[in-house]
């Protein structure tokens, strides 16, 4: 996008987008994104144990037209008009609302003592088995959800619109939309979905790190610090590692730890250091990432302003 002001002011107006209207409840373009993810993948893929051939092949067929489609739109629409519209696909990409609102549905009815229906709320936004948490690990559940996808749903968007405009934040929500389907360790989609696993792993490492980073600004940060040098990187994901281990660390909380799944439990480190989570820890987690987005607007408003001020802003 040309002009930092035209891009500063694209993120600006996405947010309030997003807080105003949230996530469409219908014609979602995302949704029409996976409807054709699963006819490809249902076509490509053998249940039998695929090829990362085909998966690339896939991972290519879905990406193909809707980059190009960004790259000739940011190419050739001028300004203002590529700011409304790239203002637009950014809160089409982010979600901050949606998922504080998925957040909030999991932490009251835990504060009001309801954990069968926190349970069944988590279980929407988490894959392990819901029913087989307990209060602390409903909390950790959502808390974890809310700074994880906070790095991958809001501050990668941000990101990716920032550094390519428009298709640097079409790319990334595709590859992190693809990851969420095929990125699994099972064996239908081990080798099949081990491009888009790979390609989201890379696209991720600088936005996860600088939400990390976000995290232990705004939180307890010589705790948020510690816990993401000395446990993000025993994580399992190169990136959920040291953000979740950074949010844990600035709520000063215990994340992390064994979590029951369909195929048992699963032995994971402990993230952070405090008290076991509740229902306040939910919210905590919720406040982290808006204040996240709001120390990103500001700032990035200050650097627009100074070159503004520098002569630089065209």
């Amino acid at each position: 996008m040309e002009g930092l002001g035209y891009s500063v002011l694209a993120c600006v107006v996405a947010v309030v987008l997003d807080r105003l209207l949230g996530e469409p409840s219908r014609w979602h373009p995302l949704v029409g994104f996976g409807a054709m993810v699963s006819r490809v993948e249902a076509r490509l893929n053998r249940r039998d144990g695929s090829t990362v051939g085909r998966g690339l092949l896939a991972f290519v067929v879905v990406v193909i037209l809707p980059l190009v489609l960004a790259v000739v739109v940011d190419a050739l629409l001028p300004q203002p008009w590529l700011m409304v519209v790239g203002a637009v696909v950014l809160w089409l990409a982010m979600s901050l609302r949606g998922l504080a609102e998925h957040g909030e549905a999991v932490a009251a009815p835990l504060a009001a003592g309801d954990l069968e229906l926190a349970r069944e709320q988590v279980g929407r936004i988490v894959s392990r088995q819901a029913s087989a948490l307990d209060e602390a690990g409903v909390a950790a559940a959502a808390s974890e959800s809310m700074l994880e996808n906070g790095a991958d749903a809001v501050f990668a968007s941000l990101f990716w619109f920032l550094v390519a405009g428009i298709p640097g934040v079409v790319l990334h929500r595709m590859v992190n939309t693809l990851d969420a389907m095929w990125g699994y360790r099972n064996q239908r989609f081990l080798k099949f979905g081990r491009v888009a696993a790979r390609v989201d792993d890379a696209m991720n490492w600088i936005p996860a790190r600088l939400t990390a980073l976000t995290y232990a600004l705004l939180g307890n940060t010589r705790l948020a610090w510690q816990c993401w040098q000395r446990q993000g990187r025993v994580w399992d994901s190169p990136n959920a590692g040291p953000v979740m281990a950074a949010g844990a660390g600035a709520l000063a909380v215990t994340l992390g730890g064994p979590a029951p799944y369909a195929g048992g439990i699963k032995e994971r480190p402990h993230l952070g250091q405090g008290p076991k989570p509740g229902a306040a820890t939910v919210y905590r987690a919720i406040a982290l990432v808006r204040r996240g987005v709001a120390l990103w607007l500001a700032v990035l408003v200050l650097v627009a302003l100074l070159a503004l001020a520098a002569g630089g802003w065209q």
